[in-house]
């Protein structure tokens, strides 16, 4: 089978517009005021399939900017949309600087504001290889032939830039894709794939569409109803990342640890901890997520959790300046936007023998918190879910509510951590689409906790 891919470099020149569209900018400030602007555009492809056929398709081009002007101690900002013409962007931008301008006469000062004043440059690219949208319509209809394929497709070039008048500029362009779809069963249940990354191969898609074929005959047997209590059972990556994703709302903030509200508060404060084989870190090597955020700090890497111990949090500007705290790069809102945990010794291959007997759970319907001081949470196993004998997967079973504490999963019922960490980048497409992701092994744990 031969790739029909393209290059993502085909974008517009997002970079030059908006430096230029920074520098008309600054050149308009007043004596004692500055500017930082926050940059967010894409270029993407969108196709939805029902049946293994398309059932929407369409290409978006968007950009927008946040002017933030900062004069003493007071600020206030604006965010518009760019369209692409230099002249007709910077006299939008100008009028919004005018209205900032006069809002900061009546503003009161802000506490806590925070920025970085010393000035430095950075760029960023990853181009990529991405595929033609006909040639992947054409490629879903040949491997999902026969097959009930419902799936969304996303990928085109994404791009975030700063800019500030201290004189800092930094750039970040990455061409990616993510591609989620469902395999349906005529009973109504499920396998649900995903396929990720910056370099598309059209055999590593209609692999994983036939490992996901090769499990439907299981989805056609009786499902398996399992009472209450607790099952030995293996979280692939995916599973793991959506009790992440709950996690890290506050678990690694800065903030939400000073103030006793991050679901990490007992670990952090030394009365809990991971098993010893556990190693977390906001990981800027990963390259899913720019390298600066929005006050005009460089980001860094950040180990967060070592040998099962707390060993680090993120802390943006405003919770720096409130609490006594060095910034370290972190967004607002202190989630890690680049997750990696270390991976272990258990081969792919050899998951379903050393589950043995028990639950495999591919995904999970969603997750809540359920006792936020205990990292305990709550939330429904999916079609993804297999009952497991002697190695082999026997039945699917009927989705059931859990509720478990993270400090048990990842603690003295965690027995092997998977030797391959998975790539997940965000497949957020809410406004436009996210940058940033996780990268997850999957676990073997002695005992999850259903219900009912």
């Amino acid at each position: 089978m031969v790739d029909n891919v393209r290059k993502g470099a085909a974008a517009p020149d997002w970079q030059a517009r908006f430096e230029a569209l920074a520098a008309g900018i600054e050149a308009q400030l007043a004596p004692g005021e500055t500017t930082l602007l926050s940059f967010s555009a894409e270029e993407s492809d969108f196709i939805r399939f029902n049946r293994a056929l398309v059932r929407q398709i369409g290409r978006v081009s968007q950009g927008r900017l946040t002017l933030r002007l900062v004069a003493g101690a007071r600020q206030a900002y604006s965010t518009f949309t760019v369209s692409g013409d230099p002249h007709a962007d910077l006299d939008d931008a100008s009028a919004e600087l005018a209205l900032l301008r006069e809002s900061l006469r009546d503003a009161s000062d802000d506490p806590h504001l925070l920025y970085e004043t010393a000035a430095w440059q950075h760029a960023s690219r990853t181009p990529g290889q991405l595929p033609e949208s006909a040639a992947l319509v054409r490629l879903v209809a040949a491997c999902a032939k026969g097959l009930d394929f419902v799936g969304f497709y996303a990928g085109g070039t994404i791009a975030r830039g700063f800019a500030s008048s201290h004189g800092t500029r930094g750039w970040y362009e990455v061409a990616n894709f993510s591609f989620s779809w469902s395999l349906y069963d005529p009973s109504g249940r499920a396998i649900k794939t995903g396929y990720a990354g910056e370099h598309w191969s059209d055999e590593a898609f209609a692999s994983r569409v036939a490992a996901a074929a090769a499990r439907l005959p299981v989805l056609g047997r009786e499902p398996r109803r399992l009472a209450p209590g607790r099952y030995r059972a293996f979280l692939a990556p995916a599973a793991l990342g959506e009790l992440f994703d709950v996690v890290a709302w506050s678990g690694f903030s800065a903030r939400a640890n000073a103030s006793a509200r991050s679901i990490l508060h007992r670990l952090h404060a030394g009365e809990a901890a991971f098993d010893p084989r556990v190693g977390l870190a906001e990981s800027l090597e990963l390259g899913i997520a720019p390298g600066f955020n929005e006050d005009g700090y460089r980001r860094q890497s950040v180990e967060l959790v070592r040998g099962g111990q707390r060993a680090g949090l993120l802390t943006d500007a405003r919770s720096a300046r409130e609490y006594g705290l060095a910034p370290n790069g972190a967004p607002a809102g202190e989630y890690p936007r680049s997750l990696a945990m270390a991976a272990g010794t258990l081969a792919e291959a050899d998951v379903l023998k050393a589950l043995d007997t028990g639950i495999y759970v591919g995904n999970l319907w969603y997750v809540n918190v359920s006792d936020l001081m205990h990292c305990r949470l709550t939330g429904m196993t999916r079609f993804a879910t297999f009952w497991v004998e002697r190695g082999e997967i026997v039945a699917p079973l009927e989705a059931m509510r859990f509720d478990d504490s993270l400090y048990g999963l990842l603690g003295d019922r965690l027995e092997q951590i998977g030797a391959h960490a998975e790539l997940l980048p965000s497949d957020d497409t809410w406004g436009e689409r996210a940058t940033g992701g996780k990268c997850l092994p999957g676990i073997l744990t002695s005992g999850f906790e259903l219900t009912l």
